[in-house]
């Protein structure tokens, strides 16, 4: 059993996140983007998608094999 308490996941994730900064830094820049504007058809949705993606892809592994 593991010795991490509570959400495995989410803890993992917080430790991949160093990984995937230049993700987050285009999610972040997108966000600006969107909020600085009145109207705009753009959701961030394609660069929320690449930072899960690449954050899931790091800590799914440490996750799986903490059940183990």
């Amino acid at each position: 059993m593991s010795e991490i308490e509570g959400d495995q996941l989410a803890y993992y994730r917080e430790q991949c996140e160093g990984k995937v900064s230049k993700f987050k830094e285009l999610l972040d820049e997108c966000n600006q983007r969107v909020s600085s504007k009145s109207q705009t058809d753009e959701t961030c949705h394609q660069e929320m998608v690449e930072y899960i993606h690449h954050l899931d892809h790091c800590a799914m592994p440490k996750a799986f094999k903490s059940l183990k």
